[in-house]
């Protein structure tokens, strides 16, 4: 649908008055980045994105992510005016305020047509990665009639110069994800002001330098802007359109200043924002015929998808894609008759082997598993028999080699598990999920099935030293909201944990994997681990305490145990490889397994904060140190992870 620049710019100019007056209204907000990106967003919205707002999550529409979120009221003004059911009048009315799905970012979870939760600067265009890959994945799987689609993204200064933004190009280019396009919003203003205070970098020199194609245009000459993105569409590399821009444009008095990136233009600016734009209509309202042309753009996507529907009723595969598109898991009987058949070995093998193992069934049994690592394939152990390699000429392969890119590589896993039809993991070592953790904390925020494979867990790691050896990560890691950390004792827990998190479809999961090998200590075929925490032995003499430990030192406490024993105190060990399962179970069985009654003690190989809402009074092993360059084996007892160290403490706290 093509409409000449006498329709395009009251279009525009509806998003201009949305925006501010939903700021105004807040009296908090960034008005300035979608009144400048109004004509450029309403050139996209008109001319190139494929979308439906009567089936927003239509499988092969156009996936667009705004990844300035601060400029939230640009998307919420774009679905409201082309027909979504949400967000409402009323809910823009309320902008930033409770129980308004029209939060301060956009939340993927709140809004059909929010694509991914933005505001950290960067990881949206970085999701975008993923969402381009997930996209050429499933075309090379399923072809041109059932996936084809594209990514467009908004961004602006400060998606450009975070990190991750160097991590994420770099990927795209190098896979020649062509499929992607990036609108930069090239206003040269951040809210501290102009950008030559910051940076003087050649940011499209920097592009093209990574395989991507660079085009520029005036981002408010309409017709300019319709022949960049017609460029960018039709070129075979992935594009960064720079839309020259004036930030809060139509506010006569303060666009192109950063007086309008983060605050509320004032009652008398918008008014003379008004009158500069010839906008009569009162706040929050929109003329009906400039309504009925953005409604006309909104209803153009049902012909398409009408037809798209023909043909996957007809394809052969549309079965198989429509549950990869719904996140079912296929049938798991085959996989889990080969996890049952390793309860009758004793194999010792570290748990990121025992990972590997479970990979081996699990990517053979889940065709849509796409794993990776970041440029650490061998130590994850993350690459199996069934996921050849993804690349720029085989976009067919479940294997991405992120290379050493922790952040970009978290991000478009997001972005992979946002688009839908690919279940991500990846791999890195535990410490360096600091350099990622604010994309495992988009993950848990926005519900979505990742899963992190995070080895070398501990001062296990050895001779690589405290740099390497994480000790407050796990713990860490589990202040987060609706995240899984897995921290199994041996092959069996690490099979049963990377069921559950295949299984967990709105969770995300972090598997914390050892590289020194473990006994197996399990044999019983129940899924104990679902429960978070088990009793894995029982006291036999009178029960006087309980040993609660994860990972590597369950064995430790399978030992301390026997110590105890030997000696006439009976013990329990409970094994815990999820807090979060466990914390979720009821008041009896928690109760069952961690008695007033007993010394209740914890065992783990890091920090002990944290560990006193299970323990109370009672003791807690572990390191509140940062460790040393040794081998495993001496640094475990030299830091206290021993019977001989163990027991004496016990049996002190027991003689009061």
């Amino acid at each position: 649908m093509t409409l000449d620049a006498s329709r395009l710019a009251p279009m525009a100019n509806a998003i201009r008055a949305l925006s501010m007056d939903a700021v105004q209204a807040a009296n908090s907000g960034h008005p300035g980045m979608p009144m400048g990106m109004a004509d450029v967003a309403t050139v996209l919205y008109s001319q190139f994105l494929k979308f439906d707002p009567a089936a927003p999550k239509w499988p092969d529409r156009d996936r667009f992510v705004l990844s300035a979120g601060h400029g939230s009221m640009l998307i919420y003004s774009l679905l409201q005016l082309t027909g979504y059911a949400a967000p409402t009048m009323d809910d823009i009315r309320n902008f930033r305020q409770l129980h308004s799905p029209c939060a301060g970012h956009p939340e993927s979870v709140e809004l059909d047509g929010v694509e991914c939760t933005t505001g950290p600067l960067g990881q949206g265009l970085a999701m975008a990665v993923g969402m381009a890959i997930a996209e050429r994945h499933l075309n090379a799987t399923f072809g041109d009639g059932l996936v084809d689609h594209k990514t467009w993204v908004i961004a602006g200064d400060g998606c450009l110069m975070e990190g991750v933004n160097h991590e994420a190009i770099g990927l795209a280019g190098h896979l020649k994800l062509g499929r992607l396009n990036v609108l930069w919003d090239d206003n040269r203003i951040t809210i501290d002001g102009d950008t030559d205070l910051s940076t003087s970098e050649d940011i499209a020199a920097r592009y093209a330098a990574t395989g991507w194609h660079v085009t520029l245009c005036d981002g408010h000459d309409f017709a300019d802007i319709a022949r960049a993105l017609a460029e960018a569409e039709a070129d075979p590399r992935p594009s960064l359109v720079a839309c020259r821009t004036v930030i809060g444009n139509g506010a006569p008095n303060k666009q192109g200043t950063h007086n309008v990136h983060g605050s509320p233009l004032g009652a008398d600016e918008v008014a003379a924002a008004r009158a500069h734009l010839g906008w009569a209509a009162a706040p929050f309202e929109v003329p009906t015929e400039i309504l009925a042309d953005w409604r006309a753009l909104g209803a153009k996507g049902a012909a398409a998808r009408g037809e798209w529907e023909k043909r996957i009723a007809a394809d052969p595969q549309g079965k198989e894609f429509a549950r990869r598109m719904a996140g079912k898991l296929p049938e798991m009987d085959e996989a889990n008759a080969a996890f049952a058949a390793w309860l009758g070995q004793s194999q010792k093998v570290a748990t990121r082997k025992a990972s590997e193992l479970a990979l081996e069934v699990l990517t053979a049994a889940v065709p849509e598993m796409v794993g990776g690592s970041a440029d650490l394939t061998g130590s994850n152990n993350t690459k199996t028999k069934a996921t050849g390699p993804f690349s720029a000429s085989d976009y067919a392969g479940r294997y991405l080699y992120y290379g050493i890119r922790e952040f970009g590589m978290a991000a478009a896993m997001n972005g992979m598990a946002l688009h839908g039809g690919v279940i991500p993991y990846g791999g890195t070592f535990l410490v360096f999920s600091d350099y990622c953790r604010n994309a495992i904390r988009l993950s848990a925020l926005q519900h979505q099935r990742v899963v992190y494979v995070l080895t070398h867990d501990s001062i296990g790691l050895g001779e690589d030293g405290p740099t390497h050896q994480p000790v407050e990560h796990v713990m860490s890691l589990r202040l987060i909201p609706n995240l899984y950390v897995f921290r199994p004792a041996d092959v069996i827990e690490t099979a049963e944990c990377w069921n559950i998190a295949l299984q967990s479809s709105e969770t995300p999961s972090v598997l914390a994997l050892t590289r020194q090998n473990l006994p197996q200590l399990r044999s019983t075929g129940e899924m104990l681990s679902a429960k978070g925490g088990y009793r894995l032995r029982g006291a036999t003499a009178a029960r006087k305490v309980v040993l609660v430990a994860t990972g590597s030192e369950v064995a430790l406490a399978c030992d301390v145990r026997d110590a105890l024993e030997a000696k006439g105190i009976g013990a329990d060990v409970v094994s815990m490889p999820c807090m979060e399962l466990f914390d979720a179970q009821d008041a009896a069985y928690k109760a069952d397994l961690l008695p007033a009654d007993a010394l209740l003690v914890s065992i783990e190989a890091g920090v002990t904060w944290g560990w006193q809402k299970y323990v109370g009074d009672g003791l807690t092993i572990g390191i509140d140190s940062f460790g040393a360059s040794a081998p495993a084996e001496i640094l475990f007892p030299h830091f206290g992870f021993s019977v001989e160290a163990i027991v004496p403490k016990i049996e002190a706290r027991l003689a009061g």
